[in-house]
């Protein structure tokens, strides 16, 4: 970990909440609890600085009606993640978040796996990111640590880029040191990279209470989202004190 003493001029790092897996829980039985709006004013109550939220194809968790109701319930901005398609990017046009999060997404899937690859879909995303950012809204691309990828994501013109830290998280569940070292030097690489190029990063995607601090003390880093680990602790000590665990070990490695 480094010498979080050394970073203590470091700004503050911003926490978004994603709150996918509250609407899960509910749409497992059915009704409406417990309510995903609920869990945005937690987060705004305790000191979150955004809401996440992934409207997906299947609408597995959130659904349409949420972002206008979550929007409702807080001040707090809005990222919607969103796959690349035109059904997205007119409910993003329509419900104007504060910003769009351009998320890889395959049906199969339990989560999102892996990166974006912005490369690859390049002619794909140019006419989307260029209404998103038409409507105001702050695009990003959720991309791995790579130099492919965030040089497409320059070519683009995005101001934010989130990257996929799962091969990290991964790795430190492997018990693979090497491993574990690589994958933060690949993403404290590119953060210092993208910002230098203008572009904000972020990070996000396996993070935990014991794996969160390597990452939050990378000096670029403007803000990390989880949701996942998140809701899932919550079930055992409450969703407040979660977020306020989470929020006192990311402040600690700044």
């Amino acid at each position: 970990m480094q010498d979080i003493a050394a970073n203590s001029s470091l700004p503050p790092l911003r926490l978004g909440v994603n709150i996918d897996h509250v609407a899960t829980i509910r749409n497992a039985r059915g009704g409406d609890h417990p309510d995903p709006v609920r869990a945005a004013q937690i987060v705004a109550s305790v000191g979150g600085d955004g809401i996440t939220a992934h409207l997906r194809e299947d609408r597995r968790h959130i659904r349409d009606e949420d972002l206008a109701r979550i929007q409702d319930a807080t001040d707090l901005p809005l990222n919607l993640e969103m796959a690349a398609t035109q059904e997205m990017l007119g409910i993003a046009l329509r419900h104007k978040p504060h910003a769009a999060c351009i998320v890889p997404e395959k049906r199969e899937e339990r989560t999102t796996e892996g990166g974006l690859d912005a490369a690859g879909l390049h002619n794909t995303l140019v006419p989307i990111v260029d209404r998103l950012r038409e409507a105001d809204i702050r695009v990003s691309l959720f991309i791995e640590a790579d130099e492919r990828q965030l040089e497409t994501a320059l070519h683009l013109g995005v101001p934010v880029v989130e990257f996929h830290t799962g091969e990290y998280a991964h790795a430190i569940l492997d018990g693979d040191g090497d491993r574990t070292a690589k994958e933060l030097r690949r993403i404290t690489d590119m953060a210092a990279l993208a910002a230098k190029n203008g572009i904000e990063p972020h990070a996000g995607h396996g993070l935990t209470f014991d794996n969160v601090q390597p990452i939050a003390a990378i000096p670029q880093l403007a803000e990390l989202n989880i949701g996942h680990y998140l809701i899932a602790e919550a079930v055992f000590t409450g969703l407040e004190p979660a977020i306020r665990r989470m929020r006192d070990l990311m402040d600690a490695a700044r």
